[in-house]
């Protein structure tokens, strides 16, 4: 997104998502009884503020700009909001795989090419907003994302959880070696055979390796997310266990960044860029772009010891991970035991059931509009209110009428051909 960064995804953006109130595949019903509804509220909501999240980096005032509890919430969103969609985009997959028991047969092969339909769609999608927007545009990364998880939709919470975990420690490492031996004449040359180069800024290099959201190391976010939506998250103790869980990755991960790289180890390193209005992982061997097209400058090894946002180092892979599953558990509970404070919710909710409408809408509403993107002339926070505000009135009007937002009907009608599976 402008978030250099999320859309997709996909969100991004979560084009998977349930229908808006009756989030749930089941019947509607009063949600206050519906432990599985409050589930699937609670990551619609999640989803919102996923959306807002990158809303923030993209509209809002620069980092460098705000202080106080303003520059709290600018921080937290910045990558954060990202790594929350891709996270929120693995629980997607296992909606249309098997939540709690993955699809076997004839049901497994359907949901299999759903799966893929979808992530060709997203590759095509991101493909052609990156010729406008530039490298920041997620949902090309999504679709890459939903075809290198296909192998792994039959997998059980556990496996998936110790996959995560092994791509998390070993994936910036490996990153940073093969950055370092990309140099830029490596990379004009890959480019110059790659299609999707041709096409926008953003190649299969770009989507594996050097983007904003390389597949690379990304890839630990979507797998932790699937392994959430193995789990049943209207239980209790489960509730009580990933609490405890995000808490302690937060606090470790984060924590020994500081105590092995400085004070200065959580600073948000899009800050280093052009333009602080960016946001996604900072390239560990420098060969990511940021959002004028420029480059970021070489880092050295002990780079990887910091754990800000964009920094895409094991620390921050881990720490983001249990942010997100902090933000998804408390989303859950509050949906689930606060009956007031979700009908209350509703329209915010709403937002999260259409993220993809919500991601692809805001830029094309910054084209029409011509809005200042969160760089270092944007200073007023007034912009994102009316994002925000106009987000949340569309997708309550609109869900009073449709069960799917615009883009996410249309996304489902693309995969009813995978029907014809046998």
């Amino acid at each position: 997104m402008t978030q250099a960064q999320q859309p997709q995804a996909t969100p991004a953006p979560q084009e998977n998502s349930p229908p808006p109130t009756r989030t749930s595949t089941e019947p509607a019903g009063p949600a206050s009884t519906d432990p599985s509804m409050g589930r699937l509220v609670g990551v619609d909501l999640a989803r919102a503020l996923a959306v807002f999240g990158m809303y923030v980096v993209h509209i809002g005032p620069p980092l460098s700009a705000t202080h106080g509890v303003a520059g709290w919430i600018r921080y937290m969103a910045d990558g954060h909001s990202s790594v929350l969609f891709a996270t929120l985009a693995g629980f997607s997959l296992m909606l249309l795989a098997g939540r709690r028991e993955p699809k076997t047969g004839l049901a497994g092969r359907q949901a299999r090419t759903r799966i893929a339909i979808r992530a060709v769609i997203l590759l095509a999608l991101g493909t052609v907003m990156a010729i406008e927007y530039g490298g920041v545009i997620i949902l090309g990364f999504y679709g890459v994302y939903f075809l290198l998880a296909l192998p792994l939709v039959r997998l059980r919470a556990r496996t998936l959880a110790i996959i995560a975990a092994a791509v998390a420690l070993v994936a910036p490492q490996l990153a940073y070696v093969l950055s370092s031996l990309l140099t830029p004449s490596v990379q004009q040359s890959i480019n110059s055979y790659d299609p999707l180069r041709h096409l926008s800024e953003v190649g299969v290099l770009d989507l594996l390796l050097t983007g904003f959201y390389p597949a690379l190391t990304w890839m630990s976010f979507v797998i932790a997310g699937m392994a959430l939506g193995r789990l049943d998250l209207s239980s209790g103790t489960v509730q009580k266990r990933l609490a405890a869980l995000g808490a302690a990755l937060t606090a470790a991960a984060y924590g020994m960044s500081l105590l092995l790289a400085g004070k200065g180890a959580l600073r948000s390193l899009a800050e280093d860029g052009p333009s602080s209005g960016s946001s996604g992982p900072m390239p560990t061997g420098g060969g990511s772009m940021p959002a004028d097209g420029g480059s970021f400058p070489d880092l050295s090894a002990s780079s990887l010891l910091q754990a800000g946002p964009h920094s895409g180092t094991t620390f921050d892979i881990i720490g983001s991970v249990g942010i997100a599953i902090l933000v998804i558990v408390g989303a859950t509970v509050a949906m689930d035991r606060l009956p007031r404070l979700r009908r209350l919710a509703k329209p915010v909710i709403a937002v999260g059931t259409m993220s993809l409408t919500a991601y692809v809408g805001h830029f094309l509403a910054q084209s029409v509009f011509s809005t200042p993107a969160g760089t270092g002339t944007q200073q007023s926070w007034l912009p994102l209110i009316m994002y925000v505000l106009g987000a949340v009135l569309f997708a309550a009007i609109w869900s009073r009428f449709f069960r799917r937002g615009p883009l996410e009907y249309l996304l489902n009608a693309a995969t009813r051909s995978a029907n014809r599976i046998r």
